[in-house]
């Protein structure tokens, strides 16, 4: 067992006590505020700098400049100086924050070519279900410690009745997050969590092999043309993941791609993680021929499970069955009329009509069935429930495409 990042970890969630500073004004960025800021570091007035070389930047550590943003509503831009940081970061603030990545025009929004980078290397090897996989992360966004955890079993944590909900506007720009434990599988080892809040993450590439991407309970999260790049189910959570235009890079095969857990509500709720006009692809031509028919969509890892690839591009790597069960003690997880593992209009060599049928599992969705799911409007909701608060995602961003 790696005591060391524990013990490090332990430290991200002292901001469990709010801390306090100056008020810095500042107001949420429109796209050619952002776009000079990143190309030129020209920026808005307040704006914070990090660097652990340029003498210009405020902060030498991107979590010193998180921790120095006041505990109010007010908006808040962070800007990382290109480099490579060797940090945790932990976000637990509810006003709006916007972090941005310093990057070049040409590369603006091409999130293979980001030039800040943060990095960590831990894995959960727990096997007693007693250490938490909060503790491993790269990027942790979470109003508490009991808002964040993953919880063991098929139902996870119990989160407190009174947590309050955390932050309703979080964006990040061009910045790469990644947790190089290992090479391959080695245990839980995450790239982001993100629970209890809302967020959009643009340009933005999250790499491990096992668990890279958690979406916690009641958390929102939007991804726009980034990278998500994995083995072992690697897109997991108990909330809402909306992957938009994005590459989903396969390291090799483990499990499945995404792994959802899903949750029980006195409402109606879609939980789950939507891919949409993305891409389905072997991480390089290196490994395609190696594990090519052999990755799963998806396997449940309850009942709940939802996860749905529409109007995306799937290579040979695919199994031709598409989504797989999970079998525990002789018990399918998969059940028919609840679990939902389904595609709408997906493509490439990867996919395989007449396997999905015959497998049983894959739900093969029309266009009236897609629709209950077809828009981010339709899937993300409040605490409460309620569909329909999208304005937390930049859609000045998005729809200049």
């Amino acid at each position: 067992m790696h005591f060391k990042p524990i013990l490090k970890a332990l430290s991200l969630f002292s901001l469990l006590t709010p801390i306090h500073s100056a008020a810095l004004k500042s107001t949420t960025l429109t796209q050619a505020e952002r776009t000079k800021c990143q190309t030129t570091l020209t920026c808005p007035k307040d704006t914070i700098f990090v660097s652990a070389t340029d003498s210009r930047a405020h902060y030498k550590t991107i979590q010193s400049a998180i921790d120095a943003l006041p505990n109010d509503s007010s908006s808040q831009t962070i800007l990382i100086m290109e480099g490579s940081y060797t940090e945790q970061l932990n976000v637990t603030r509810a006003g709006p924050i916007t972090i941005l990545g310093e990057t070049d025009s040409k590369a603006l929004t091409d999130a293979s070519k980001n030039k800040v980078t943060v990095s960590y290397a831990a894995a959960n090897q727990d096997s007693t279900g007693t250490i938490d996989n909060i503790w491993f992360s790269v990027l942790v966004v979470a109003p508490t410690l009991d808002a964040s955890l993953v919880g063991s079993g098929t139902t996870g944590f119990a989160v407190p009745a009174d947590t309050p909900f955390g932050n309703r506007d979080f964006r990040v720009y061009n910045i790469d997050f990644v947790n190089d434990y290992a090479p391959y599988t080695d245990g839980p080892a995450a790239a982001l969590m993100f629970s209890r809040a809302n967020g959009g993450f643009y340009y933005c590439g999250f790499y491990s092999y096992q668990d890279t991407i958690y979406i916690g309970k009641l958390g929102n999260a939007y991804f726009y043309k980034s990278i998500i790049a994995g083995e072992t189910d690697f897109l997991y959570g108990f909330g809402t993941a909306w992957l938009q235009s994005s590459d989903i890079q396969l390291r090799s095969c483990g499990g499945g791609i995404t792994a959802w857990k899903g949750t029980n509500t006195t409402f109606e709720n879609k939980y789950g993680v939507y891919i949409v006009d993305s891409n389905v692809a072997a991480a390089n031509t290196s490994i395609a021929s190696s594990i090519k028919g052999s990755c799963a969509l998806g396997r449940p890892w309850n009942s709940l499970h939802r996860s749905v690839f529409a109007n995306t591009y799937e290579d040979g790597s695919i199994l031709p069955a598409g989504y797989i069960d999970w079998v525990v003690d002789g018990v399918d997880r998969f059940e028919e009329g609840i679990t939902v593992m389904a595609e709408y209009e997906a493509y490439g060599p990867g996919f395989n009509r007449t396997a999905r049928i015959d497998g049983g599992i894959d739900s093969l969705l029309t266009k009236k069935s897609y629709a209950t799911y077809s828009s981010p409007e339709v899937v993300f909701q409040d605490q409460e429930g309620k569909f329909g608060d999208v304005s937390w995602i930049d859609w000045e961003t998005v729809d200049a495409k």
